[in-house]
């Protein structure tokens, strides 16, 4: 009896019904993981906020590196789209490895100047969950700038002030040789952050490769590469929202 209610049931959908039952769950299943994603830095760039009032605060140039890697992980946007727009009209399939293969490569090289960047901020004295605000180093005012509640510090000399202190009668290096740099931590963490999911993306671009190279995708049946595309865009378009955001709140 067991037996003969799967068999029915089973022949209730045909192959194509079964291939939009797989789409469909597939979808739900990448809108769902970007909503979480997004939940996710939401508060962490909330947090950001909170914590930059009420405290001293560093604001330091972001390094170039960062910029380069943000028009890596948008170059990595156009290939993977290119690949599932070729699958999609039944075009010349061979095309689509290499075109994941790019995006692989563009994805390696964001890492590779993400890792730069960091490197750059440490040389110049902003660390990951430890460090002074004084160990910046470079150019006041070019290179970084300390503020509190929204005022940036007035330097004279080796001395730092509230710009509302006109006759510069209480110097605050005191108060900043007590000071963590939250800023950078913040930097490195939400930074670090993101680069971990586009590790999971790198991972899936693999996994896409390989499907590829078997020719498993096809015009009717490509879930996979679009769940892997639509990923690899909300990755770009998270990372220009943070750089945005640590850009102008920063």
């Amino acid at each position: 009896m067991t037996e003969a209610v799967l068999t029915t049931d089973q022949a209730a959908f045909t192959p194509e019904e079964e291939r939009q039952r797989s789409f469909k769950s597939r979808r739900t299943l990448t809108w769902f993981l970007v909503f979480a994603i997004v939940m996710f830095f939401a508060s962490l760039t909330s947090a950001y906020i909170v914590s930059k009032s009420g405290s001293y605060w560093v604001n330091f140039r972001i390094p170039t590196a960062f910029y380069i890697s943000t028009v890596l992980v948008l170059a990595g946007s156009v290939t993977v789209q290119l690949a599932l727009a070729t699958v999609r009209r039944g075009g010349n399939t061979k095309a689509v490895v290499p075109l994941l293969m790019a995006t692989l490569l563009l994805g390696a090289g964001f890492t590779h100047f993400q890792r730069k960047g960091w490197s750059e901020l440490v040389d110049r004295g902003n660390f990951w969950g430890r460090g002074n605000v004084m160990l910046n180093k470079g150019t006041y005012g070019v290179d970084y700038t300390f503020s509190r509640d929204g005022m940036t510090l007035v330097k004279e000399g080796d001395s730092f002030y509230l710009p509302t202190d006109l006759e510069h009668a209480r110097p605050l290096n005191a108060d900043l040789e007590e000071a963590n740099n939250t800023s950078s931590s913040y930097f490195f963490t939400i930074t670090l952050a993101h680069l971990a999911h586009l590790g999971f993306g790198l991972l899936s671009l693999l996994v896409m490769i390989a499907m590829a190279m078997r020719g498993r995708y096809t015009s009717d049946d490509h879930a996979g590469l679009w769940a892997g595309t639509v990923y690899w865009h909300f990755l770009g378009g998270l990372w220009v929202y943070l750089l945005l955001f640590l850009l102008f709140v920063h």
